[in-house]
């Protein structure tokens, strides 16, 4: 409790099933209005009301790489738009959020990696979720890959903190059951990775419970049945919550292990994390057992007295959904494990969140055992 935390959320939240028309209301002062998108749900674009002469760019892909984000940035240079809207998964808010900081601008991606080094905002912003998994509606970061380099950069403003944000389950009732679960295990982890922190804190603990709560009650629910609204609610709640733990506390070395998978594999993000999740759960559980077990009971699982435990219990959890939780399935080599692991190692701002110390061969031996 003594540490000091900022918790930045957006400026309006509207929630609940139709929620999407609000968008309408709150576009209608605006001339010029940029939907980010991407081509996979564009067609969901009608359901947020907004008149038709609006300005649609849907071309951002998944874990996108900077040169999607230039060939954004020249769209809203040439529209000049007062306002723009990121409508898809944490890809798409993510690059909506670079635009609106960047569009009419000086600085350069390479100028803001890193916390607050933004200088501006040039347009309004709403962001809203078609996938309830990386939280991005909530919170003041965005990732885009260096093409050259596969690695992730992290750009953290208070400028790109939403205006409005909608979560609107109905906007995710299509979202297959094997995406359901991997982009669920995300959100988990945002909560976990965050109450298991060298630099958790009590508030931030409220709402990692009630995220990972939310992940044990519903996303079992939501990939069985994907038009179940209370279960689809549910886990954009609990995505929402994991957003709110990235801005003071940020995840560990969950998603610091998950990144080289992205990257080199061309994994998506929720199902590299899920591959992870149970390994460094276990790996963690000597050093915060009772967290480990407020962890497992969430999940509908035993409480685990070992490190081997805890990760067979939240193994089991992950097989329950339907997921494939072998590396090799996914075209990893043994080979790729060292230097997967010497570059999961070097993301820092991660692993230095981590409550036990990873050595690379720690890291190492976790890729084999996910192997």
């Amino acid at each position: 409790m003594e540490r000091q935390i900022v918790i930045h959320q957006p400026q309006y939240v509207e929630i609940g099933a139709g929620s999407a028309a609000k968008a309408a209301d709150w576009a209608a002062e605006f001339k010029k209005i940029l939907i980010l998108t991407s081509k996979s749900v564009a067609e969901l674009v009608p359901k947020l009301g907004l008149n038709p002469s609006v300005e649609i760019y849907a071309n951002i892909t998944a874990e996108p790489e900077d040169h999607v984000l230039h060939a954004a940035l020249e769209v809203a240079k040439r529209y000049q738009p007062d306002a723009i809207i990121g409508l898809g998964g944490g890809s798409v808010m993510d690059i909506a959020k670079l635009v609106s900081v960047m569009w009419a601008g000086q600085q350069q991606l390479e100028d803001i990696v890193g916390p607050n080094k933004v200088l501006n905002r040039f347009s309004k912003l709403a962001l809203i979720p078609t996938t309830a998994g990386t939280g991005s509606e909530a919170g003041i970061r965005a990732l885009v890959t260096n093409s050259e380099t596969n690695a992730k950069m992290a750009v953290e403003s208070p400028f790109m903190c939403a205006d409005l944000a909608i979560l609107d389950p109905e906007l995710t009732l299509s979202v297959p059951p094997a995406l359901t679960a991997v982009t669920g295990i995300d959100a988990m982890a945002h909560c976990v990775e965050a109450f298991t922190n060298i630099r958790a804190h009590s508030v931030i603990d409220g709402y990692a419970r009630m995220g990972f709560g939310a992940v044990g009650r519903y996303l079992g629910r939501a990939v069985k049945d994907g038009t179940d609204k209370d279960a689809r609610t549910g886990m954009m709640m609990a995505s929402y919550y994991g957003g709110i733990c990235l801005g003071p506390v940020n995840t560990a070395a969950g998603h610091a292990l998950a990144y080289p998978l992205g990257a080199k594999l061309k994994l998506p993000h929720g199902l590299a994390n899920a591959l992870i999740f149970p390994h460094v759960l276990g790996f963690n559980q000597p050093v915060c057992p009772d967290k480990t077990d407020e962890v497992l009971t969430a999940l509908g699982k035993a409480r685990a007295t070992d490190s081997q435990t805890a990760f067979e219990q939240a193994s089991q959890f992950c097989h329950s959904l339907g997921i494939d939780m072998k590396l090799s399935s996914y075209g990893a080599q043994t080979g790729q494990l060292r230097s997967f692991a010497e570059e999961a190692y070097g993301i820092r701002r991660l692993m230095d969140n981590n409550p036990r110390d990873m050595s690379i061969e720690d890291i190492e031996q976790i890729y084999q055992a996910a192997f």
